[in-house]
């Protein structure tokens, strides 16, 4: 019989965490790791539109670590803390990581002085795009956690994440060449200096 990708068991609307507790695909645990391979999903886009790109030869490799470690997320939060299987979890050292690349691609990147509007080159979009994402499915573990104990690091993983996400996207969008949109309230419509 061939190797089929699909199992059926999922049709009564109830999948598997990893250690074989069957849950609802409503779970907010399920939302949450979901979540986290959505915004995994968006970082491969963004790793597509940086082929050939410049800076790409520094950034991929950074966008490789990202979706690996996103990996490790997923299933830490599909495996329940007292499950029995073993599975990597997120810890300390992999947040103390993304804080040591936010300071090393920020350095290369003007002081914000204003909200930016996110897009510029695909890349930065795509990343600005994951972000967004990522923000979500923090939110969605901090919920999860309300629920069934959860790994308190991988919401911390995800918070600073994003923070990475939003440093990489502007500084994709400085390799390309593309001017940063700054959002500018109504009320400062007839400032533009700080728009330039």
């Amino acid at each position: 019989m061939p190797n089929r990708i699909y199992t059926r068991t999922g049709d009564d609307g109830t999948t598997s965490l990893f250690g074989g507790e069957r849950v609802g695909k409503g779970n907010p645990r399920i939302d949450a790791y979901g979540t986290v391979d959505e915004a995994n999903s968006v970082v491969g886009v963004a790793r597509a539109h940086l082929r050939g790109e410049p800076g790409a030869e520094r950034l991929d490799p950074v966008l490789s670590d990202l979706q690996e470690e996103l990996f490790v997320v997923g299933a830490d939060l599909a495996t329940p803390l007292d499950a029995k299987p073993i599975v990597p979890r997120i810890k300390e050292h992999h947040v103390d990581r993304l804080e040591d690349r936010i300071d090393e691609f920020d350095a290369d990147l003007e002081p914000l002085k204003k909200f930016v509007l996110p897009g510029g080159s695909a890349a930065g979009a795509s990343l600005h795009s994951a972000r967004t994402i990522t923000r979500r499915a923090e939110r969605l573990v901090v919920q999860a956690g309300t629920a069934a104990p959860i790994n308190e690091q991988a919401a911390v993983y995800l918070n600073r994440l994003s923070d990475l996400l939003f440093v990489l996207a502007r500084w994709a969008n400085k390799q390309a060449g593309i001017r940063e949109d700054k959002w500018v309230p109504a009320s400062d419509d007839a400032d533009t200096t700080e728009n330039e």
